[in-house]
């Protein structure tokens, strides 16, 4: 229900407020919700419902306590009798329920009806994170790219400024003094003209990104596989190749990746006998990461386990990289369970 669709009340007051209109109604419900300090928001009205609202509030002088009440009781009175309401328009309902449709489906309903992508654009591009929106600026016009700049939170756009070539970024900064003249209504088209760019984007059919899909393919792989897969990589795509091998953690990746601060509470978490059968096993191919281990422990626990590792039969290849494997999966599953936090491997 909007409030406009209140019916007339007729002569309500004896003291000449005579008959109120349905949009006076809703101008005298609105003054007294604001006086009373409700937080309403009416930007959702049509704009010419705003306008009208507007102008009978400011037509508006006194009313006498007879008519408030009248008009209050008939406003209460409608609501109660309103079981459920329905959001209003293609817009509200694809809002509602676009959680419970395919993202496919989301699409084409908006597409075919010519419906806008988001309700609210700049708040759906505020949302995204400083990688695509770096992206975004890197291939809009410096006008556009100053604009979004404009209208993001400043710690948001001062951390795509500096993610951005040092040329770039000085010529949308210097862009960004000619924004003061373009109208509201021209940057609220360049937004909903963004949020529909980047929401027709095709649905992927995989959770993860190539990236990360690979690098968890090759995390499992043997390590000649994936030494060999990274060369192959390195010579038809340099720039896939150098982010794989960002997502890949292996056990020679401890040093680089793990939080000093982190190895206590990883040695004691893990099973003792896969972490003794794993720096036994890296003693000789990755001792750069069994000294790691053992120089961010306690003194007496390192002694032992240096003592224990003499004691411990050479393995053959294969059962020495599944006992690396194994400390490498249990670091992964305190990090996905929140208990660590690796590092990024930009290094």
């Amino acid at each position: 229900m909007t409030l406009p669709s209140m019916a007339p009340l007729g002569a309500l007051s004896p003291h000449g407020q005579g008959y109120l209109s349905k949009k006076r109604k809703a101008a005298i419900i609105v003054r007294l919700m604001l006086r009373e300090g409700t937080n309403l928001s009416l930007a959702n009205l049509p704009e010419a419902m705003q306008i009208d609202l507007t102008h009978e509030m400011g037509s508006l002088r006194a009313i006498d306590q007879s008519t408030l009440d009248a008009v209050v009781d008939e406003f209460i009175q409608e609501l109660d009798q309103i079981s459920v309401s329905f959001p209003g328009g293609l817009q509200g309902a694809l809002d509602e329920v676009s959680h419970a449709l395919s993202p496919n489906c989301a699409n084409r309903i908006r597409r075919d009806a010519g419906v806008p992508a988001v309700a609210d654009p700049w708040a759906f591009v505020s949302g995204l994170s400083e990688d695509q929106l770096t992206r975004v600026l890197a291939a809009e016009s410096t006008e556009i790219a100053a604009v979004v700049l404009s209208k993001l939170p400043v710690k948001k756009s001062a951390e795509i400024l500096s993610n951005l070539p040092s040329e770039r970024a000085r010529a949308i900064s210097y862009a960004v003094s000619r924004t003061g003249v373009i109208a509201p209504n021209t940057v609220q088209a360049i937004g909903a003209a963004l949020a529909e760019q980047l929401c027709a984007t095709p649905v992927s059919a995989f959770e993860d990104g190539p990236v990360g899909r690979l690098g968890a393919i090759l995390n499992s792989a043997a390590a000649s596989i994936r030494d060999t897969v990274l060369e192959g990589l390195e010579a038809t795509d340099q720039l896939f190749a150098e982010e794989v091998k960002k997502a890949i953690f292996t056990f020679t990746n401890i040093p680089e990746r793990v939080d000093t601060r982190d190895m206590p509470k990883i040695t004691q978490a893990v099973d003792q006998e896969v972490l003794l059968n794993a720096l036994a096993a890296a003693k000789e191919t990755a001792s750069e990461a069994v000294e790691f281990i053992l120089e961010n422990i306690s003194p007496r626990m390192a002694q032992q386990m240096r003592e224990d590792m003499e004691a411990v039969i050479p393995m053959q290849p294969d059962a020495a990289e599944e006992a690396m494997s194994k400390l490498v999966v249990a670091i992964r599953d305190m990090e996905a369970a929140g208990e660590l936090a690796l590092k990024s491997g930009d290094g």
